[in-house]
């Protein structure tokens, strides 16, 4: 029989504009909804020894299911509950479960935990342990359980001493907001890595509403809410570029959007929810039995394949929803979703007030935060975006970027995002490392960039910074220890690194551009390239000569090809002289600077001489392969089309004669 194509087998979706095969990647398994606590907010608990253990199913149907979903390419599980340990086959499970995949992650109080199943979890995945306060007493008025704050406290020490990492997961509900901060303290005691679970909370879908009202007293207002799970800013869809208006699709309304309310989560989905007793569906959230496959009953392959497809004509947008959330004004700051609709109102098409509350205080929080938080930048054509979880002063910025403000995005987008913590930080997978010279260590991963800001000593193993930049160096996190250079103002580099280069080269070599060590002015609409290192006489020169045009730099200078030819562009990254310029110019002549007792030009063939002279000018930052490639064809052309001389020149002001025989 000849070898199965996967890929021809499976419906194919687009994903970032490219096909994709429809495949079951991730796999989420509740092992049970039984809880040994009875905590205030949750929406899925059932007491302990409730009869519906009899329903779960067994040890050998997991091992037929996760064996079926393995064969059609599921390699990762999230692992949950109620609580998953309340099983007494969970560590089979979880051998079962993990030992052919990748990293897993484990959702647990952490009560349950015991000395052996600590060192079961050393298994490389993503552990994440509940804390519902800071104290026995809030944490167990939670839980409604005393003892569990001991419990857990115990769980996290049998986990230290097996040396096994987990994450703190901070559960923040209104009758615990007021030990936030005590929270964080002791989750960073416990561990180098917390997170907050989510702050608003889905309602009961079992309606019942003793325990629905009690959830809903747990949630925090709008205004404690959002902060402790703001939108993401980075990426609100600035640094991509628009895409062609294109008709209502089949079926959509004016507003635009299409009334298959779950046709977007399954054909591009790439995972799927398998509940306790067997019922497999395409998200967790959906707890609708006639959304729900029985696995006992059939097969993981027909469940994929066929059900859940089935379901994305099966769910449609009713009168409520075309009238209310199909065409409201707030869906891009609304997390609603036709799931969190009939968990609130038993309805699909139905809105969720609460919601609708956030999605006021979303739109008010983005308002804040690019006013407050965020400021643009122009360069060589390329918009800069810059976001600081510290509010912008008028003094936080050097005042060389005033010339480069720009009042928003820009066609090319380079997007960064200021982090004031490195609490948190997840260090375990950190690539291949492709640099390592203080104060950098560089990894490269698949996708991404990580910095790392290091010490002299490698013993030292204390950063001064981290980062993970996308694979084109154009969006990028920075993580700082603390806010306190940011505070003190001035700064001259908007990544707060030693240079905006680190940043900049590789965004540029993509774009037929790059850096030189150069000053640059444009006179007479001309733009003339003065080359040279430190010492050379650029700042000097440009001195000399800033009387007859504008100075763009006297230290950095990019070149960059455009459509009618190559120019030069001004920088911030500035020498002796402070005098900078966001302006450009055509490209008129490269000239090499020579300190001398006269002042003439002495033409350099086009060609290779040239080229190799540019070739040690150019600004080397992270100069991989692929890199020089793009920069050692940018300098062919600049040798091939502009005009080279060796510039000498004396302290006499009388450059600016050889210079006018150029004009």
């Amino acid at each position: 029989m000849p070898p199965i194509d996967i890929f021809a087998m499976q419906p194919y979706t687009t994903i970032k504009g490219s096909p994709v095969p429809r495949l079951p990647l991730e796999g989420d398994l509740d092992l049970t909804y039984r809880c040994n606590c009875n905590c205030r907010h949750c929406w899925v608990r059932l007491p302990e020894n409730h009869r519906a253990a009899q329903r779960e199913v067994s040890f050998e149907q997991i091992v037929r299911m996760a064996d079926e979903a393995r064969a059609m390419g599921c390699r990762r599980w999230s692992i949950s509950g109620g609580e998953p340990m309340l099983r007494p086959d969970f560590t089979e499970i979880f051998n079962c479960l993990t030992r052919n995949s990748l990293p897993y992650l484990l959702n647990t109080n952490g009560t349950l935990i015991t000395p052996a199943i600590a060192r079961l979890l050393k298994r490389k995945g993503a552990k994440m342990i509940a804390l519902y306060g800071a104290t026995a007493a809030t944490h167990d008025h939670i839980t409604r359980t005393p003892g569990s704050f001991a419990a857990v406290m115990q769980g996290f020490a049998y986990l230290r001493e097996a040396k096994t990492g987990f994450t703190v997961q901070i559960i923040v509900l209104r009758d615990n907001h007021h030990e936030l901060d005590a929270m964080v303290r002791l989750a960073l005691s416990l561990s180098p890595s917390y997170r907050l679970g989510a702050p608003w909370l889905y309602l009961s879908a079992a309606r019942n509403a003793a325990r629905n009202r009690e959830i809903a007293c747990q949630r925090l207002g709008p205004v404690d809410a959002i902060p402790l799970d703001p939108p993401d800013t980075l990426d609100d869809g600035e640094d991509r570029r628009p895409a062609p208006a294109a008709a209502p699709p089949e079926g959509g309304h004016p507003s635009g959007r299409n009334d298959r309310l779950f046709a977007a989560c399954i054909d591009g989905g790439r995972d799927f929810h398998i509940d306790p007793y067997g019922g497999m569906t395409f998200c967790p959230f959906i707890k609708d039995p006639a959304l729900r496959y029985s696995l006992p009953q059939g097969s993981f392959e027909e469940a994929w394949e066929r059900f859940i497809p089935s379901l994305a004509d099966k769910i449609r947008g009713e009168q409520e929803y075309r009238e209310g959330c199909g065409r409201c004004a707030k869906r891009e700051d609304c997390r609603w979703c036709p799931a969190y609709g009939w968990l609130e109102q038993g309805r699909y098409s139905a809105k969720v007030p609460y919601l609708c509350q956030l999605a006021d205080e979303t739109r008010s929080y983005r308002e804040n935060w690019r006013r407050r938080h965020r400021r643009y930048f122009g360069i060589a054509g390329i918009t800069v975006r810059v976001d600081s979880d510290l509010p912008f002063t008028e003094t936080t910025l050097a005042p060389k970027f005033k010339p480069f403000e720009v009042d928003g995005p820009g066609p090319e987008m380079i997007s960064l995002r200021h982090h004031f913590s490195l609490a948190g930080l997840n260090l375990s997978a950190l690539g291949q490392e492709v640099y390592r010279r203080v104060p950098w260590a560089i990894y490269r991963r698949k996708g991404s960039w990580i910095y790392l800001g290091i010490a002299a000593r490698r013993s030292d193993k204390s950063l001064h910074a981290a980062a993970e930049f996308n694979a084109d160096h154009t969006r990028g996190r920075i993580y700082h220890p603390d806010g306190e250079n940011f505070l003190q103002g001035n700064l001259h580099a908007l990544t707060l690194f030693s240079s905006d280069q680190i940043i900049l080269a590789p965004a540029l070599a993509d774009r037929e551009a790059c850096f030189f060590h150069a000053a640059g002015l444009e006179i007479d609409g001309k733009g003339f390239l003065l080359v040279g290192h430190s010492g050379a006489g650029k700042t000097t020169a440009a001195t000399l000569l800033k009387s007859r045009g504008t100075v763009l730099c006297d230290d950095r200078i990019i070149v960059r090809r455009w459509p009618d030819g190559l120019r030069i562009h001004g920088t911030w990254s500035h020498g002796d002289l402070a005098d900078v310029s966001a302006a450009s110019a055509p490209l008129t002549a490269v000239l090499f600077l020579d300190q001398a007792r006269a002042n003439r030009l002495v033409a350099i063939p086009k060609g290779i001489e040239t080229a190799r002279l540019l070739s040690l000018y150019v600004v080397k930052s992270l100069a991989t392969a692929d890199w020089w490639e793009k920069t050692l064809s940018l300098i062919e052309n600049i040798a091939g089309e502009v005009p080279a001389y060796r510039l000498e020149f004396d302290k006499s002001g009388r450059i600016a004669e050889a210079i006018g025989k150029l004009l």
